[in-house]
């Protein structure tokens, strides 16, 4: 067994009694959605997550999944967490920047985090896209032409970091971030050739 655990073990990492362990592990009653919840995370806590057809692995290491509104959240504060200790630039592609504060659940407080990182002088934000609203203050902007085929997708390459989204996904967004300092950069690298390339984005219109 990938943890080690005995019924006594899942017992105490979850708060569950040994009585109500035993009695789902022999199919006596089906447990509910908060119990599943429970099982689940203590076994993500260790690194073991629940895979497809009732199997369980070790999480991957060096990937993490973020899914759904609440979860992107806490991805978009692992960012400022990182970029605060760490410093650094990053590059942001986006078929639509509209997602972000679509799913944020606090863009004003986002904008501020980043504009207080850049004006500190260990950050750089630079962000390429064909639909924004190129309003961020504190990222430096460039336009791409809009593919009416383009699928919503996005990625943030940061440090050593790397985060695939799909705004696409049921439900979304869809986050996965490669902790992997090889990707990153490859994905800059393109990120850099297509940036000298873009333009200045489109001027607002004024009324």
């Amino acid at each position: 067994m990938l943890a080690e655990w005995d019924a006594k073990d899942l017992a105490k990492q979850t708060g569950m009694s040994m009585e109500s362990i035993f009695n789902i592990e022999r199919g006596n009653f089906r447990p509910r959605e908060a119990t599943m919840e429970k099982i689940v995370q203590a076994f993500a806590n260790i690194g073991i997550e629940f895979t497809e057809y009732e199997g369980v692995r070790r999480k991957p290491a060096g990937i993490e999944i973020f899914e759904g509104h609440d979860r992107f959240q806490e991805f978009t504060d692992y960012i400022y967490a990182y970029l605060k200790q760490n410093g650094g630039d990053v590059c942001v592609s986006a078929t639509d920047e509209r997602f972000f504060s679509r799913y944020r659940k606090d863009h004003d407080a986002h904008r501020q985090h980043m504009k207080e990182l850049v004006e500190g002088g260990r950050v750089t934000f630079r962000i390429l896209a064909s639909e924004s609203k190129f309003t961020s203050e504190y990222a430096e902007h460039r336009f791409v032409p809009k593919d009416k085929n383009a699928v919503p997708t996005s990625f943030y390459a940061f440090g050593d970091c790397l985060a695939l989204i799909s705004f696409a996904h049921n439900p979304a967004p869809y986050v996965v971030l490669h902790k992997s300092g090889p990707f990153a950069k490859a994905f800059v690298q393109g990120f850099n050739i297509e940036w000298e390339h873009a333009s200045p984005p489109p001027k607002r219109k004024t009324t």
